[in-house]
């Protein structure tokens, strides 16, 4: 893809239509720097964008084969306050097109009723003082108008309308992409959080174990108190650590709950810890850029333009004649058996143009208004296409770090266990100091929750990669 392309097209009607907009494009990399590039079987790696909102994203959930997540984000789909309303967005804003393409058809309507009134001599060409009866008038009557769109008002309202609609349900969609995506990452936060609560419950245990040993050593005479109270000390130390984490979880836990739609007090997550081992979705090589163009933060800003471009065409046409025809046609009598009478009928047609003269320059104020708030679209376009390749290299650079420091965290892992055994050998053989011992536990400890921590970066930034390829990369 050479060009992550902007040019919009609309026709231009009568010479006040919406303008064809010509923008220069945005040169962007056919692949991610992150990604290695694949070149296709012509040796070219650049193509023409096409808008591809509308192609499915698929369940990108099911490639985690979690099935607690699965159903965390199907209560979501079904019950998130966000999403619900940004579906009644979307429906008003179909509703709006909808009137809008009313304009296109004759409007058509029933007239009926009774009048009672009394005219003045006057009025009736009368001398003055002439006594005039008071009259009852029953009518019925069709009425019919039509506004002959000469300058596009009509059409460019349509074009706006609908490109309002189509932004709302590109919205639309990136709301649910938010909440699925958020429904991940706050259910692979809770679970790390979890598998760091496990390490420290081992952790708690040892602490306790050490002070223990060194409660009969010291009774025993074998230590002074010093190491009796530095055991105690840990021990303390680690139990506010698991304490303080619970709390994150708790945050957490309350996160979840508000995006299945359920209130914080109401729900409660079972523990679930990462588990070592946990498989991550491969990402494929090449990573092409042309999967950005189903951002729907990127189509909603595509239809912007296209609504604010059609806008220009309504405030154009304002600056020309507008013909509307109407007809009225039925029956008028003093009498309500007779108004339906051949003899009582009654007609009008007629056409009515109108135009502004003088209006002290609101209507070309309006159309600099219009052109001004295009230029807005643009650039809020331009801008969600370089912020969408910057999400994905710093996911997919995210994920290139995290994986290498999983492969270091490895190795430190082994030769800290290691460590830590070794340790404890040559204090229960009293050729070590207890501080020796506690160091060796307290690194083997580190080293442990940095893995898991690890563990659940990788997941929480493989979600994030998702999102920001608009769902996933089939």
């Amino acid at each position: 893809m050479r060009t992550f392309s902007i040019t919009l097209g609309a026709a231009l009607l009568a010479g006040c239509g919406a303008p064809t907009l010509q923008q220069q494009p945005l040169d962007l990399p056919a692949a991610f720097k992150e990604a290695p590039a694949q070149t296709a079987a012509d040796g070219t790696r650049w193509k023409q964008a096409q808008p591809a909102e509308a192609q499915p994203r698929g369940e990108w959930w099911l490639a985690f084969n979690d099935p607690a997540l699965n159903a965390l984000i199907a209560e979501a789909t079904a019950a998130n306050q966000n999403l619900a309303g940004a579906a009644a967005r979307l429906r008003q804003a179909r509703a709006i097109a909808g009137i809008a393409e009313a304009d296109r058809i004759p409007q058509i309507g029933l007239q009926a009723g009774v009048q009672r009134l009394r005219s003045s001599p006057t009025e009736l060409g009368l001398p003055a003082g002439t006594p005039v009866a008071p009259q009852t008038l029953y009518r019925a009557a069709l009425t019919a108008s039509y506004e002959l769109d000469l300058f596009g008002r009509v059409s460019s309202n349509v074009a706006a309308a609908r490109g309002d609609a189509a932004a709302s349900e590109a919205s639309y969609r990136s709301v649910l992409l938010s909440v699925q995506a958020d429904v991940a990452q706050a259910w692979y936060r809770l679970r790390a959080t979890d598998a760091e609560l496990a390490t420290l419950d081992q952790t708690v245990r040892l602490r306790e174990e050490n002070v223990r040993i060194n409660q009969r050593r010291f009774d025993l005479g074998d230590i002074g108190e010093f190491d009796l109270s530095r055991a105690r000390t840990e021990l303390a130390t680690t139990r506010a650590e698991a304490v303080g984490l619970q709390r994150q979880r708790t945050n957490t836990e309350h996160a979840l709950a508000i995006l299945l739609g359920k209130t914080a007090s109401g729900y409660t997550a079972a523990a679930s810890p990462l588990q070592d081992g946990l498989l991550m979705p491969a990402i494929p090589a090449g990573l092409p850029s042309s999967l950005l163009e189903r951002r729907p933060d990127i189509a909603a800003a595509q239809r912007a333009m296209e609504a604010s471009n059609a806008r220009i065409g309504v405030a154009r046409s304002a600056m020309f004649p507008a013909l509307t025809i109407s007809a009225s046609g039925g029956g008028l009598s003093d009498s309500g058996g007779d108004v339906f009478k051949w003899s009582s009928r009654s007609w009008v047609l007629g056409a009515l143009m109108s135009m502004p003269l003088i209006d002290g320059g609101r209507n070309r104020s309006n159309v600099t208004r219009s052109e001004a708030a295009l230029e807005e679209a643009v650039a809020s376009y331009r801008q969600s296409v370089l912020v969408a390749f910057a999400e994905v290299e710093d996911n997919l650079a995210g994920l290139r770090i995290l994986e290498n420091q999983s492969s270091e965290i490895d190795a430190a892992l082994q030769s800290a266990r290691r460590s830590a055994g070794l340790a404890q050998k040559l204090y229960d053989a009293g050729r070590s100091s207890y501080l020796e011992l506690l160091d060796a536990q307290r690194n083997l400890a580190a080293v442990e929750r940095s893995a898991v921590q690890l563990r659940g970066s990788r997941a929480i930034t493989t979600v994030a990669l998702i999102r920001a390829l608009g769902g996933g990369w089939q």
